[in-house]
């Protein structure tokens, strides 16, 4: 033992709130998640930091620089309008497809909904998942093949930043602005 720490002279904290069973409310509070319920579907909520903030402003920001300047010339909605170099027959098809599978989406949140059954509400989304999956990827790659003699391999990132774009502006306008633990009820 020379050169080491006695083993009988070593301290160990056991921190109570994390090591029990989640009584004691005082030390783990700030990390808990924030769940509210909306209409029996429960929605569980986490406080955003700085770094999902951020984020959500890059995505938008890239967004927006997509369709200010398009393709350098005109913004991106007069280029779908007017260019002759798309391919209108998959951007229209892949159109479609998108709009079906937002139907299909609505369809499904409705069926969780009216369904009284926590198990049916599982059902009813893990069914439609594969077919949303397989849409959301056709309406991908003929959105691509619509929109690639315009940008060529840039079409991919581009189709990827508006659609995380999207996510973050429907995320927003779905659930609003997420409340913060502090106007949380407390029940200590």
């Amino acid at each position: 033992m020379s050169g080491g720490t006695p083993v009988g002279t070593v301290r160990q904290r056991c921190n109570q709130g994390y090591a029990s069973s989640g009584d004691d409310l005082e030390d783990d509070a700030c990390s808990r998640l924030t769940i509210s319920s909306s209409s029996s579907l429960l929605v569980v909520r986490r406080t955003q930091n700085w770094v999902d903030v951020l984020e959500n402003i890059i995505w938008l920001v890239s967004s927006t620089f997509i369709f200010y300047y398009g393709d350098r010339r005109r913004n991106f909605l007069h280029v779908l309008w007017s260019d002759l170099r798309i391919n209108r027959k998959a951007l229209h098809l892949g159109l479609v497809v998108i709009v079906m599978d937002i139907g299909l989406i609505m369809y499904s949140i409705l069926q969780a909904k009216v369904s009284k059954k926590p198990y049916d509400k599982n059902e009813a989304l893990r069914a439609i998942a594969p077919l949303v999956i397989l849409l959301g990827l056709a309406s991908f790659c003929l959105l691509s093949y619509g929109l690639w003699p315009i940008w060529g391999l840039l079409t991919i990132p581009l189709l990827f930043t508006l659609l995380m774009a999207s996510m973050v502006v429907l995320t927003y306008l779905l659930f609003g602005r997420q409340r913060s633990q502090s106007a949380t009820t407390r029940t200590d």
